[in-house]
């Protein structure tokens, strides 16, 4: 025990040893009371005692592979030793960090490294999230073009604070907290509608994913340049929101760089570049926008953010750019994709409920959709009738529970599995990802077996809280 924690009596180790038994009843009691109630549900409630790389493993010593990252927060894996080493080096060197009235050294260092992946970029803000750096972007965009609405694709998915919320593509999440902004949802790659929107002359920007989250669906090629080009002749800007898809995830730094010629005014990360330790977001953009938002000493707080560019934020996203380009994180991330993906594209025509796999890099989406024989058919039918997207939760499930493989599905009523894995991931955990997801289709398609008795469980719950 340390001094400090012998003046205060707190020991870390001796609370998670004494209570840590605790956990499920804890959520249930004090925060989100239907998350444990969900897990236990769908036999998720696991207990995870530790965790690095790309695995966790449970009280019983059994490994689990993650394909899922923390929803993509943990790009280079659990416990990186180089962002866990500059934390500790961070802590001990005790800087004078969030004086508010000085310039320390690390958020220009970060803001550097940052910017010379997108060298058409000049400045960058830092909060503590995805969502912030959203806000930051809508935020920057209507007071740069003095317009007041945004536009943004259907089924995006930009945050859930209320400006982000706002530019939020899905009904289940807005449902509730109006009144939002007045911003404007058009399909992907509808540059019809986009020029539509943008005569009516109030258009500050179009934020866009160039690969949505919500089932894995990119941009239909050439629309961000088409797009850009069309919002800069009415002078709006295109905002990436690059939050999930930035730092390698897609095989390429960006995601908007998979099309030539697309150098969006302002982009949006977060989530990877924490190293999955200290929350942080970044809003990159061109410095005629900063410069309007900053346009005087009087203004030098406008948009801030309390905890933005503290030091340990500042230190893991530094210590996770220079992973990336030691291990050479991107390109492996290109190849471990293009391997899994092709693997998987290959079962298409040896299972009749596997109908597309798609995406780049590591962000691959498994899409199922209506078989041709019979009895598969009533079987699907008896689910969708219950509710869309139950056959990928009797996907996702055994892949846990039998092969201990952590997944995703990819947004309510989908048919759609999400594979986010950490960018670490090599041929190994390729090959245990297919066995296994081979393995649970071999039983989908079989005569009955334990997935469609799992089936009619969700079914009987779904029926139940209808």
């Amino acid at each position: 025990m340390t001094a400090a924690e012998q003046r205060t009596g707190f020991d870390l180790g001796k609370l998670l040893a004494g209570r840590g038994s605790e956990r499920y009843d804890l959520h249930a009691r004090y925060l989100n009371h239907q998350l444990p109630r969900m897990l236990r549900t769908i036999g998720f409630d696991k207990v995870y005692e530790r965790a690095e790389g790309a695995y966790f493993w449970d009280d019983e010593g059994q490994d689990y592979l993650d394909m899922l990252a923390g929803f993509g927060v943990m790009g280079l894996g659990r416990h990186h030793p180089v962002v866990r080493q500059a934390l500790h080096d961070v802590l001990d060197a005790s800087l004078a960090d969030l004086t508010r009235f000085d310039c320390q050294p690390l958020p220009g260092l970060l803001a550097e490294k940052l910017l010379g992946h997108a060298p058409h970029l000049d400045r960058v803000f830092f909060g503590n999230s995805g969502t912030e750096a959203v806000e930051t972007a809508l935020k920057f965009a209507r007071y740069a073009t003095r317009k007041p609405r945004v536009l943004y694709c259907e089924h995006a998915f930009h945050g859930l604070t209320t400006g982000s919320l706002s530019v939020n593509g899905e009904d289940g999440f807005r449902d509730g907290f109006a009144p939002l902004l007045p911003d404007t949802a058009i399909a992907m790659g509808d540059l019809g509608a986009l020029e539509r929107e943008l005569a009516r002359g109030d258009v500050a920007g179009f934020v866009v994913e160039p690969i949505q989250g919500k089932g894995v669906h990119e941009a239909p090629p050439g629309f961000l340049r088409a797009a850009q080009e069309l919002l800069h002749r009415h002078k709006a800007l295109l905002i990436a929101d690059e939050v999930q898809t930035g730092l390698g995830r897609t095989g390429d730094f960006f995601a908007y760089r998979h099309e030539d010629g697309v150098e969006p005014d302002l982009v949006c990360v977060a989530k990877a570049l924490s190293g999955g330790y200290v929350p942080v977001g970044a809003t990159l953009g061109k410095d005629w926008i900063f410069k309007k938002v900053y346009s005087s000493m009087d203004r030098v707080l406008v948009h801030s953010a309390s905890f933005g560019a503290n030091a340990q934020a500042m230190a893991a996203g530094l210590a996770v750019l220079a992973v990336m380009e030691d291990e050479q994180i991107v390109a492996n991330a290109r190849r471990t994709g293009d391997l899994l993906r092709d693997r998987l594209t290959a079962l298409i025509d040896r299972y009749e409920l596997l109908h597309d796999v798609r995406g780049r890099g590591l962000m691959i989406g498994i899409e199922f959709g209506r078989p041709s024989s019979l009895g598969l058919r009533s079987r699907w039918a008896m689910l969708q009738t219950a509710r869309k997207g139950l056959f990928a939760q009797m996907v996702v499930a055994p892949l846990l529970q039998r092969h201990r493989i952590l997944t995703q599905v990819s947004g309510d009523h989908l048919e759609v599995i999400k594979l986010i894995p950490p960018l670490i991931i090599g041929e190994r955990e390729v090959d245990r990802f297919v066995e296994a997801f081979t393995a649970v289709m071999d039983d989908a398609h079989g005569g009955g077996g334990l997935m469609w008795e799992f089936g009619r469980t969700l079914v009987k719950q779904a029926v139940a809280h209808r």
